[in-house]
Parts: C-alpha cells; sequence; structure tokens
C-alpha cells in the first residue's frame, strides 16, 4: 500500500466558530472517555487548546518539550489543553493507542479512531494549534511557531510564540490579530478511502 506523505499547512478554520463536542478514549488512563466540556473545559477555564498530534511526526517531535513547557506556563492561568491523534493505524500503527500511552504527555492525549472529530477540526497536518476563548469560540488557528526540524534547512529556536501570542490577548480580553500563519507539518494520515475533500488540494 502506498501512503502520501507531504508536507501540509492548516486549513483553517472561521474565527469564532464553535468547538465541536467530542468524546474520546484516551490511552494512558486506560481508554478513560474523555469529553470537552465535561472534563477537559471546566467552569473557571479561560482558554482552551486543541492539538491535533501524532506519535513519529518529526514536525510534533521537534516541539514535544516545548509543548509540555507552554502547558506547565499555562495551565496554572486557566488555559486547558487536549491533544489528539487522528492517523490510521491501518497505514500508521505506530501512531496507535499503545504507543501514544508512553508519550509522557501532562494533558489528555485522545485517540480519533474513527477519525471524524479530525475532519470537525479541518485536521490537515501535524501539528495543528486550534485555540478557543471562555465561550470555546475560535480564537486562533495555526502554527505553534516558525520553528521546523532541522532537516528542513536553517530554522529558528522553538519558542511557541504564536500560540503564546493567542494565549496572552485572550487572558488580556483581546482579540488575536490576523492573519494568522498557517501550522506545517504531516499530513493526517487518513484511512485509506475516507479522505475529507481538502485533503491534496493544497
Amino acid at each position: 500500500m502506498r501512503v502520501r506523505m507531504a508536507r501540509t499547512e492548516t486549513v483553517f478554520l472561521e474565527k469564532g466558530w464553535e468547538a465541536a463536542e467530542f468524546n474520546l478514549p484516551d490511552p494512558s488512563q486506560g481508554n478513560q472517555m474523555v469529553s470537552l466540556r465535561k472534563d477537559v473545559v471546566k467552569p473557571d477555564t479561560k482558554a482552551t487548546v486543541v492539538m491535533i498530534l501524532c506519535n513519529h511526526c518529526p514536525f510534533v517531535v521537534h516541539l514535544k518539550e516545548a509543548i509540555i513547557d507552554v502547558f506547565e506556563e499555562y495551565s496554572p492561568k486557566g488555559v486547558a489543553f487536549v491533544g489528539i491523534s487522528a492517523n490510521s493505524i491501518i497505514t500508521h500503527p505506530q501512531d496507535g493507542p499503545e504507543e501514544m500511552a508512553q508519550q509522557g504527555y501532562p494533558f489528555p492525549y485522545l485517540f480519533d479512531e474513527t477519525q471524524e472529530v479530525a475532519k470537525m477540526y479541518n485536521a490537515a497536518c501535524t501539528p495543528e494549534f486550534i485555540v478557543f476563548d471562555a465561550d470555546l469560540k475560535l480564537a486562533y488557528h495555526g502554527q505553534f511557531d516558525s520553528s521546523r526540524p532541522s532537516k528542513y534547512g536553517e530554522s529558528p529556536p522553538v519558542t511557541g510564540e504564536d500560540v503564546r501570542r493567542a494565549l496572552d490577548c485572550i487572558l488580556q480580553g483581546e482579540e488575536v490579530p490576523q492573519p494568522w500563519r498557517p501550522s506545517i507539518g504531516c499530513n493526517v494520515k487518513w484511512n485509506p478511502g475516507s479522505e475529507p475533500a481538502w485533503y491534496g488540494a493544497q
């Protein structure tokens, strides 16, 4: 089976879009089901970061430690974090739940086996960062920062600048300036025959 692997950019969601509800298993917690509104978001949550991740993608691996740093800095400020992996285990078994459970993220890292949640969130690449305000309205959708894995050439250091700016704006009651810079990474590995309309259209 030939599986397409390509550098892919964000397919932007519209500013103000209301976060789609999901209820997905967390492999690191014995596949306990986690709901966005019941479990991730709390009454005092001021912002929520939904991340499209996977285990093996070099773009995700490149940012992993910094993602955890941002979580540790902003979680005490009322920001909720959740990661979702939707990569096909038919074509990429290394992205399956057993390996997910070993990733060590300090926030829920959920398995979207049917890929329906990824499609609702216009997921195109790994990683993607989708940030919502306290009302779960979309405030930012784009890159973590401009850093890329070294094999793609010279790159600035990993800082999380774009996501940090978005969170700071939300916490200060300000709008996140546009235009947003798209995230760039490996394409989401869709189950064969179930690719969304935007797959391969960039």
